[in-house]
């Protein structure tokens, strides 16, 4: 077993050391790679080591750049971080194909987000409730050092409520805070509020009257943490043009395509099998921006998957209908997100990610990731619905293939040229390219 201490202490070089003495038989190619992906600049490099514990290299995704979204009648380049072929490109044509059209629209519906201190109390609920009432002026109080630059920003805390969860686990009460932190995330905010509120619960418990010995000494703190469930941090992201309007080289009988559309999402909407599937095309446009811009993508996943589903049922998050002639795509999405704080204050390409965008507030970027959301699940069910996923998908990602062949210059032109017109798998392309090389 190679069980080692003292581990975070070692330098860089040394972790390297240790990993590749012990791992890799002592391989210096090992070594070679991940000094490959060191940034010459020292300062930049430090400044990236520094983001995580115990760093040994960079890890490299490419950036790109959707140009052509027209949002609310202004025109973006959006950039996007992803490793995955086709995803830029699709993006890229929903873009353009919509821009001809008026544009998406996006609108924020609501911007509050979560967090919750979690606690076990055996006794009068009604004397609880009472005890909760008489503290939200000491909860206030309490965190007002934390919460006045927030407040002069327009943002803080909206509200304390106590919530009743006993006929779900006993003894279980939570006190649900919800906040507006404006251009930040705010986990820290929201964090620090809810652990304060977790100090007065402890202490002020043991002096309110009304509660008897026993009550006081049954309340106990679990935990206090903020939720990436934001139901109520809303932005919707639409498009919508007269049916006949949908024409294009690839959609010869708009009426067809409309129904077929609408009918592919209806789909996704009752069949949780195909949902999962759209939705992840939903996240390759959303996540790209969210890495791009340094915000917090494991976050987004998990609070956009739970409201999918909502219902009961893992469900679509998109939505399509036709009515009075016109076809109209849109969707609800909860996004919590932060132009301020965190990464973005740090990563160099974040703040040039960030500025690309014309430096947007939180709200102006929760519109534009939606509809690089909306737009990428535009991109996949146009093609589903009329030429097949595979074709661009396929044509992506034989850039890939090629690479992992170390294909020639003149090897990639004749495979190129060859698969114009055919089907392209993996097999496919390594059986044409040996029998170039024999």
């Amino acid at each position: 077993m190679n069980i080692v201490n003292g581990f975070s202490k070692l330098s860089k070089e040394q972790k390297i050391d240790w990993l590749v003495t012990n791992y890799f038989n002592n391989d210096q190619t090992i070594v070679q790679l991940l000094k490959s992906y060191w940034n010459n600049d020292e300062k930049l490099q430090k400044l990236h080591d520094e983001f995580i514990e115990n760093t040994i290299t960079n890890f490299y995704l490419p950036l790109g750049i959707a140009p052509n979204f027209v949002i609310n009648n202004k025109v973006y380049a959006v950039p996007m971080v992803i490793e995955e072929s086709s995803v830029v490109a699709a993006a890229s044509n929903a873009a353009k194909f919509w821009a001809k059209r008026g544009g998406f629209k996006a609108t924020v519906l609501s911007t509050e987000k979560i967090g919750n201190v979690h606690f076990m109390f055996q006794g009068s609920k009604q004397k609880l409730e009472q005890f909760i009432e008489q503290m939200q002026s000491v909860f206030k109080a309490r965190t007002s050092e934390i919460t006045k630059n927030m407040e002069k920003r327009g943002g803080g805390i909206l509200a304390i409520e106590l919530v009743d969860k006993t006929n779900e686990l006993e003894n279980y009460f939570q006190l649900h805070a919800t906040f507006d932190t404006k251009d930040s995330m705010g986990a820290n905010f929201i964090n620090s509020c809810l652990e304060e509120f977790a100090n007065v619960l402890r202490e002020e418990s043991t002096e309110f009257e009304a509660f008897s010995q026993s009550e006081k000494d049954s309340l106990q703190v679990i935990m206090s943490i903020l939720s990436n469930y934001v139901p109520n941090c809303l932005v919707r992201a639409e498009v919508s043009c007269k049916v006949e309007d949908l024409a294009s080289k690839e959609i010869e009988n708009p009426q067809e395509f409309a129904e077929r559309f609408v009918q592919a999402v209806q789909i996704a909407e009752i069949e949780t099998y195909r949902a999962v599937t759209h939705n992840k095309g939903i996240m390759n446009g959303v996540d790209a921006v969210v890495l791009a811009t340094g915000n917090d993508f494991r976050a987004i996943e998990a609070g956009v998957h739970a409201f999918a589903a909502k219902s009961g049922k893992y469900s679509s998050l998109s939505h399509a209908e036709i009515v009075n002639g016109a076809f109209r795509f849109w969707m609800d999405l909860p996004l919590a997100l932060g132009t301020v704080g965190g990464l973005t204050n740090l990563h160099p390409i974040v703040k040039f990610a960030l500025e690309l965008l014309e430096n947007p507030n939180a709200n102006e970027l929760m519109e534009i990731i939606a509809v690089a959301g909306l737009a990428q699940n535009f991109a996949a069910v146009k093609s589903l619905t009329t030429t097949g996923i595979q074709k661009g998908h396929m044509k992506m990602h034989l850039m890939n293939i090629l690479n992992q062949l170390q294909a020639t210059q003149n090897e990639r032109l004749a495979v190129l040229k060859h698969f114009e017109d055919k089907t392209i798998s993996h097999n496919a392309v390594i059986d044409f390219v040996e029998k170039l090389r024999k």
